[in-house]
């Protein structure tokens, strides 16, 4: 394959390329263009996350303990109103087929609830505003990278709040906003990413979260009593255990499940009341935020110093609306961009087989500012650049796109 060369030349003396008007064969071999797809936010969001059903599904990369979560649900449900139901129904009261049911489709939509909803994901900062952000950096004439400043303080209800700023978004993140580092984003009030309902919880499904897990606990509960009376019953007269859970072997399988689950589940609900009663957050409580470990004396700036005010305010406070506006179109400059890297690029030759000649004379007052140079194989006009960390071996990095990975 013909190596493709590099020779330094001068930007002035480029000349201007005429457009070339493209062939005509004829108005049976011409093609118009088709108008390109108006295309959505989510298909170019920068997160870790997948979308479906258009945009409006919106989930964890890594949710793949979710459909074990669905499937044990399932199920145990199942099982339990297929051997237990039957024979209660019989011998108790019709009303635990109903009461099971309603748990039942109330764990379920609050689950899906709470995995397909937005958990509160704040949009990255656009290049105008990281620009403005980076302006804060001292303009000493130096030119090595420094960062901007990684804080910032606001008070809250008479507590200083410190704000940290996000590399990844490029802006300050608002109070209780944590970036989480499996979905790579951003959300408000973040509490924890729950791999069980494959989802980040934060303040847009906090409240379907606690309604899952304390619904979930009373249906637990429920099915392992039904089952432990069930067993019971079927074992009076002499019959014994072994009798009751051959005549009934489902209800063996439930008993497992459940003796297992319930007391996880049970711990997690109560957790998650009390810190519903404290306005807290489960991020805010390992690290101790407003619990003094560290030595200063600070308060919860977020409590309402009333257990039935705090409770109100995280579950039944208005739903805020989504700021990522996922089904919203692109602009048509910004399309175009992102569609730009659609486009197939010819056939180069590898990298390991082009030569790069190093620029001659280059002064070292200038060495650090690229260098325009033409590609004698495709024609491109692009710029060569010193690598940071081996300037002064005088080692050049490529810049050209058509070679990019």
């Amino acid at each position: 394959m013909k190596n493709c060369e590099y020779q330094q030349i001068d930007p002035q003396a480029l000349p201007t390329p005429t457009p070339t008007p493209p062939p005509h064969h004829g108005k049976d071999t011409e093609k118009k263009k088709e108008p390109r797809r108006p295309r959505r936010k989510w298909e170019v969001f920068p997160g870790k996350n997948r979308f479906y059903c258009d945009g409006r599904i919106i989930v964890a990369r890594q949710s793949g303990v979710l459909p074990l979560t669905l499937g044990l649900i399932l199920v145990t449900s199942g099982l339990f109103f297929i051997f237990d139901c039957p024979f209660l129904v019989k011998h108790l009261t019709s009303c635990i087929p109903v009461i099971g049911g309603v748990l039942f489709v109330f764990v379920l939509i609050t689950l899906l609830q709470t995995s397909f909803t937005d958990p509160g994901i704040l949009p990255r900062a656009t290049p105008d505003e990281a620009a403005d952000i980076e302006k804060q950096i001292d303009n000493t004439g130096n030119t090595s990278y420094r960062p901007p400043p990684r804080t910032k303080e606001v008070l809250i209800n008479q507590q200083v709040v410190k704000l940290k700023y996000c590399f990844t978004c490029k802006m300050f993140r608002p109070p209780r906003t944590s970036h989480c580092s499996l979905c790579d984003n951003c959300v408000e009030r973040f509490d924890h990413h729950c791999p069980w309902v494959g989802n980040c919880v934060g303040k847009r499904n906090y409240r379907f979260f606690y309604t899952f897990i304390v619904s979930l606990s009373f249906l637990t509960a429920f099915i392992f009593g039904c089952v432990t009376t069930h067993l019971a019953l079927r074992a009076q007269g002499g019959k014994g255990l072994v009798f009751a859970l051959q005549e009934s072997p489902g209800s063996a399988v439930e008993l497992v499940i459940c003796f297992f689950s319930v007391w996880s589940i049970l711990g997690l609900s109560g957790f998650h009341t009390y810190l519903v009663a404290s306005n807290l957050t489960t991020n805010e409580d390992i690290k101790g935020s407003w619990s003094g470990k560290s030595g200063e004396d600070v308060t919860n700036p977020y409590s309402q110093k009333n257990i039935f005010i705090n409770c109100c305010s995280v579950l039944c406070a208005p739903m805020p609306p989504s700021l990522i506006d996922r089904r919203g179109f692109l602009p048509t400059d910004e399309s175009a961009q992102t569609g730009s890297a659609d486009i197939e690029l010819p056939t180069l030759a590898a990298k390991s087989e082009i030569n790069v000649t190093e620029p001659e004379s280059v002064p070292p007052c200038v060495s650090d500012h690229p260098v325009l140079t033409h590609c004698s194989l495709c024609g491109v006009s692009l710029c060569l650049r010193p690598s940071t960390n081996t300037r002064r071996r005088s080692v050049w990095t490529l810049l050209c796109p058509a070679l990019a990975d």
